[in-house]
């Protein structure tokens, strides 16, 4: 997710512009844990730094590790922008500061949301194992912002409706999918007290936006550090440590949309923040693929199964049924005069979970058999691009090409 910049057509500006850090780091990981599974364990456990507070449990202390660092620590500045792009929904000129025109695509992503969950738990009590493989429900619920947006370019074109469409979707996906892992997967049991820490961050946040500090560093080696250690001392999965800072740092009063990239060249410390992070982040991204997606080809099982059809069946019929009643039952219209076609299509093309599929693959399951299935069908929903290239072709889409009015 890079701004066109200056290209220098190498091979590095490539992967970062087109988002494939991710799948790279994925594909590595992948072909790690198969030919060397003793290896990658010990990547995965690689010591960084014993404490008495934080990482996982190493006899008296605790220990991070590698895999602590990247998807507890790191993580939080991809969670971070994700964040950022839906606080600033809400901004005048944001998709989210609309609600007449908001209501079809808001109304969709809640079916997209319900229906892989609905199909995901039918599954699982279908195979008689609602106990072990129930927590994995708000697996399939996850939309990539990234992967969805670049096929749906190559099905729609860069001028059709669907795509601001398929964007506000996506965005609400995101801030749905970050109340559930904050309120349905804690990371042990609650401890409510601690998140006066996270209010002290916010109001340390509060404070330094008064006396117009303008480097976003202090918002977040002060503000965010006390925000991040409430969620990991709460029970909250500390990779949302950062999102209640977010609205705190000095922000520009719009908001240009999610792919527009000259937004990137304001001044104000929201977007200072994401033009320095965003590239940093690619290669977290990359880093959290290596170490996450490292499963055996034979840990497919039945929650490889039930992702891929949460995802692959779920999340368009539900997209396509809860966007039509929305437009035509409850008379919102479609935006744009979006075609019941095209919504089917943006329904298949948001069924690309990865990343976020991925990451909450690694917090509904304990590391084990069960996990690693499930990270097999996060990682296989990437066929829902083909899926959505062949619907493309099948329904006959009309590209549009230029910029969606």
């Amino acid at each position: 997710m890079s701004s066109p910049r200056q290209r220098r057509f190498a091979p590095i500006d490539f992967l970062l512009e087109n988002s494939l850090l991710l799948p790279l780091g994925a594909a590595i990981g992948l072909a790690w844990a198969n030919l060397d599974h003793l290896g990658y364990e010990g990547l995965l456990h690689l010591p960084i730094l014993a404490n008495p507070w934080f990482g996982t449990e190493h006899g008296a202390d605790k220990l991070i590790d590698l895999h602590y660092l990247v998807n507890e620590i790191l993580m939080a500045f991809f969670f971070a922008i994700a964040g950022k792009e839906v606080w600033e929904a809400f901004l005048p000129g944001g998709p989210l500061n609309k609600p007449r025109e908001a209501a079809t695509p808001l109304i969709a992503t809640l079916g997209g949301v319900v229906m892989p969950a609905v199909v995901f738990l039918a599954g699982a009590a279908w195979l008689g194992d609602l106990g072990s493989l129930g927590r994995g429900w708000a697996v399939p619920c996850a939309t990539d912002i990234a992967f969805s947006y670049m096929v749906a370019r190559v099905v729609f074109g860069g001028g059709h409706p669907a795509i601001p469409f398929l964007l506000l979707l996506a965005i609400a996906d995101d801030a749905i999918g970050l109340v559930i892992l904050a309120i349905f997967y804690p990371q042990k049991p609650l401890a409510p007290l601690w998140l006066l820490l996270v209010v002290a961050g916010v109001g340390f946040g509060i404070v330094l936006r008064r006396f117009r500090v303008h480097s976003f560093w202090p918002y977040i080696l002060g503000a965010g550090t006390l925000s991040w250690i409430g969620f990991a001392q709460a029970g909250i999965h500390p990779a949302l440590g950062l999102l209640p800072i977010i609205p705190t740092m000095p922000h520009a009063k719009s908001d240009l949309g999610l792919f527009d990239w000259h937004k990137l060249a304001r001044k104000d410390t929201l977007s200072a923040f994401e033009a320095f992070w965003e590239r940093p982040v690619e290669l977290i991204l990359a880093f959290f693929g290596i170490l996450n997606a490292g499963v055996v080809f034979a840990a497919a099982g039945p929650a490889t199964g039930l992702v891929l059809s949460g995802l692959l069946i779920g999340k368009p019929l539900g997209i396509f049924c809860f966007g039509l009643f929305a437009a035509r039952v409850l008379r919102f219209g479609m935006p744009g005069g979006l075609k019941p076609k095209e919504l089917l299509a943006v329904g298949i093309t948001a069924a690309i979970g990865f990343t976020v599929a991925l990451f909450v693959a690694t917090v509904a399951f304990p590391p084990g058999n069960i996990q690693d299935a499930a990270k097999m069908g996060a990682l296989s929903s990437l066929v829902a691009a083909l899926f959505a290239l062949f619907a493309g072709k099948l329904l006959g889409i009309e590209k549009r090409h230029g910029s969606p009015r």
